[in-house]
């Protein structure tokens, strides 16, 4: 992973070069239509006071628990004994890149969601407000965080929501054998090249011209950034918008040619 140094760099370099995030000067429509409609949508929905004062709460859950890491490691906790406080802290998605995942989702109402990463479930739990019709699979390999997951998706009563438990690598073949297609994919799992692109390519056979992917953290290694730029040059996928922390990848027919946007955010 790049040091704490080197990311900001990047992200100095991002601000940089991004174009504005106005949409002004974006030729394509529909990369128009996605800014000023999702990327600048202002409005607060009631559930993200709701989701909200969860994360809070959950900041100052000192219980401990055990997290095996099935991933590319942490860059605060070296053991495999964590608060829930500090994961709360240190490991979620944060309120702006949440609430953009639920306004992505209430906008182009995806009915088959997955999500690779549940956590504490936060970010699910804005997943299964945007859209309450749409059936969610989320999954988690560490069985005592899903189990945290699963008392917060009660707390907001929600019903759409079915956890998977244990390792990507064995865990998600059967569940994506078991779909028909996946409308919408968030992938914060396992941060390595390799991994990532196996969940692409997986994910890929149920994906229809109106599939939505977003990858987390594209440019939190050299090896998520070679991942992240193979994805791009895939021949299924028409659009990309790159967004720092967030990748986004669209198979959209109408597009002309291929198409990759980097914007700020």
């Amino acid at each position: 992973m790049y040091s704490s140094a080197q990311l900001a760099l990047k992200y100095f370099k991002y601000w940089l070069t991004a174009s504005n995030g106005n949409g002004h000067g974006v030729h394509s429509p529909f990369v128009f239509d996605f800014i000023t409609q999702v990327l600048n949508d202002k409005r607060e929905f009631d559930c993200f006071r709701f989701i909200e004062s969860l994360r809070e709460k959950l900041k100052t859950h000192n219980t401990e628990i055990n997290v095996p890491d099935f991933g590319a490691g942490s860059r605060m906790q070296l053991n495999n004994k964590r608060k829930i406080s500090a994961i709360a802290k240190s490991s979620l998605k944060s309120k702006k890149y949440s609430q953009l995942i639920f306004r992505i989702v209430h906008y182009y109402k995806p009915q088959a969601i997955l999500e690779l990463g549940t956590s504490l479930g936060i970010t699910t739990s804005y997943l299964s407000f945007a859209n309450p019709p749409a059936k969610i699979i989320t999954m988690e390999g560490a069985t005592e965080v899903a189990a945290v997951a699963r008392n917060n998706f009660k707390q907001l009563l929600l019903s759409n929501i079915k956890i998977v438990e244990g390792n990507f690598d064995e865990t998600l073949p059967a569940v994506i054998v078991q779909q028909s297609t996946m409308n919408f994919a968030f992938i914060d799992g396992n941060h390595r090249k390799e991994p990532t692109l196996n969940y692409f390519y997986q994910l890929l056979n149920k994906s229809t011209p109106s599939t939505i992917m977003i990858f987390d953290d594209i440019h939190w290694s050299k090896e998520m950034e070679e991942a992240w730029n193979e994805i791009k040059q895939h021949s299924s996928v028409t659009l990309t918008i790159d967004l720092f922390f967030i990748g986004i990848v669209f198979f959209r027919k109408e597009q002309k040619s291929n198409e990759h946007f980097t914007i700020r955010f």
